[in-house]
């Protein structure tokens, strides 16, 4: 499962297209979107409500708690949400500890109603089953809605209903309610279901004597439903996180991806970090991630991501030259340190994916050297012998500081040495190490090929973490 944010727009979209209840459902698709290329006129021709009613603006960007940090325009005309956005749109704000410029916003009718018709309701996934909590006091002070609600589990494949809606969940809910209510959590929970959410939350809704109001929406999908749920989700848009811009390679590397039977993914966390990464594996890449955080590098990671499913020479190629021309735009005093890393393939022709890399390397050999780029790579599998020779080789040949290491060396080692938490071990001579070993053509038994084997790290005795150690710490064993 790869559950995504999905934006507020996107979801009620959704929900107003696709929810079944018999609660009625107020301001279905009265929404108009935002951004500093609005043409207001032409706004107020194709939602003409916004000429009449009083309004609320907000940002979609992924913003929790928009209310609290005064990020929401209440009872406005339009004139006045214009005035309130000149301040606003296009402006850098800060959101704790993250700072990211308000570029997209929401308007929608202003509801008038008093606190005690509030509610929060929130579905979540988790291995078990789908969690749904319920708290009979909604809105911008709700606070630890996880300690305060009321809550239930619906097991896979179990349904929910009206009943038990009412007696887990609307103890508190004055009782002309509770059947309006209690129709749409189920109505709401049936959407979620066969829409492929992993999380919906709404806070507040509005129970009125008119019907129900989706006022603030936040909400996930899983994202690997896709070929499910395609003629409802449509070509529905992924926004990244506030304060993360889209960039132009992420949707070449995704373009690629979606071309491709192999798997690539790139996703760039800060342009200026020192510490890039080029993984093989999705598996592998968390593990990289993990240890690159737990060893203090967390504010210097530049990117995320990961190649596998056998990409071809010219693919990793495509991937690999996209991360060089980004990690050498910008100079570090520090240099900048590469990491190649992957556990050990299970089919992917180790050598074929690395003979693209090193003609990325060559490529990019000067503003690599200009930029102080030190590459460490460690990788295992189907010719990998082959693979870390050329590799070696490369290095040699361009003056690139590369180091190169085997399956004797644990996969995450690399992390260490690259942040200098550990020595790079010194490099034994090529001639000390076994012949690289290839399936001859002829015939289904190994023989020793005559091209030996790049330079390798010191042998899984001097490992820092041992298999027992990698067990314990809850590792995966390297093998």
């Amino acid at each position: 499962m790869s559950a995504k944010a999905i934006s507020e727009q996107t979801g009620k979209e959704f929900l107003y297209k696709y929810i079944c209840t018999s609660a009625a459902v107020q301001n279905r698709f009265r929404y108009a979107s935002v951004t500093a290329e609005t043409d207001w006129d032409r706004l107020s021709q194709e939602h003409p409500w916004l000429l009449t009613e009083r309004l609320v603006v907000k940002p979609d960007q992924l913003i929790k708690r928009r209310g609290k940090l005064g990020l929401v325009g209440i009872n406005l005309d339009l004139q006045g949400v214009r005035e309130w956005l000149k301040d606003r749109l296009m402006r850098e704000t800060t959101v704790g500890k993250t700072k990211g410029v308000l570029k997209n916003f929401l308007i929608e009718p202003f509801v008038p109603h008093p606190q005690d018709e509030e509610f929060y309701v929130c579905i979540y996934a988790t291995r078990e089953g789908d969690h749904v909590l319920f708290h009979h006091e909604g809105g911008v002070e709700v606070g630890d809605v996880d300690a305060k609600a009321q809550r239930l589990m619906v097991a896979v494949d179990e349904k929910l209903s009206e009943d038990q809606i009412t007696e887990q969940l609307l103890p508190h809910v004055p009782d002309e309610k509770k059947e309006v209510l209690a129709n749409f959590i189920v109505g709401l929970f049936n959407f979620y279901e066969d829409l492929y959410f992993t999380y919906l939350e709404i806070n507040p809704i509005v129970v009125t004597k008119d019907g129900v109001y989706v006022l603030d929406m936040a909400a996930k999908i899983d994202a690997t439903a896709d070929y499910i749920c395609k003629a409802k989700w449509g070509d529905v848009e992924f926004p990244p996180p506030f304060g993360r811009e889209a960039y132009p390679e992420e949707a070449y590397i995704a373009d690629l991806d979606a071309k491709s039977g192999a798997s690539l993914k790139l996703t760039l966390l800060n342009p200026n970090g020192r510490i890039w990464t080029m993984v093989a594996g999705g598996g592998a890449s968390v593990v990289y991630s993990d240890t690159i955080c737990d060893l203090g590098g967390v504010d210097e990671l530049a990117n995320y991501g990961e190649y596998s499913g056998a990409p071809s020479e010219q693919q990793t190629y495509d991937y690999a030259k996209t991360i060089l021309s980004l990690m050498t735009r910008e100079k570090h005093p520090q240099g900048k340190v590469l990491i190649i890393g992957g556990s050990i393939a299970n089919f992917t022709n180790v050598a074929a994916t690395f003979k693209g890399i090193v003609r990325a390397i060559k490529d990019y050999q000067g503003p690599l050297k200009e930029h102080e780029v030190t590459i460490f790579v460690r990788r295992g599998g189907p010719n990998y012998q082959e693979g870390l020779r050329v590799m070696g080789e490369v290095g040699k040949t361009t003056g690139i500081p590369i180091h190169v290491f085997g399956t004797e060396t644990h996969m995450t080692a690399i992390v260490g040495m690259a942040l200098g938490h550990r020595p790079i071990p010194n490099q034994p001579p090529m001639d000390a190490h076994t012949a690289n070993f290839l399936l001859n053509a002829s015939s289904s038994a190994m023989t020793p090929a005559t091209t030996r084997t790049a330079s390798f790290s010191e042998s899984r005795k001097s490992n820092d973490v041992t298999p027992a150690k990698k067990s314990k710490a809850g590792l995966p064993a390297d093998n």
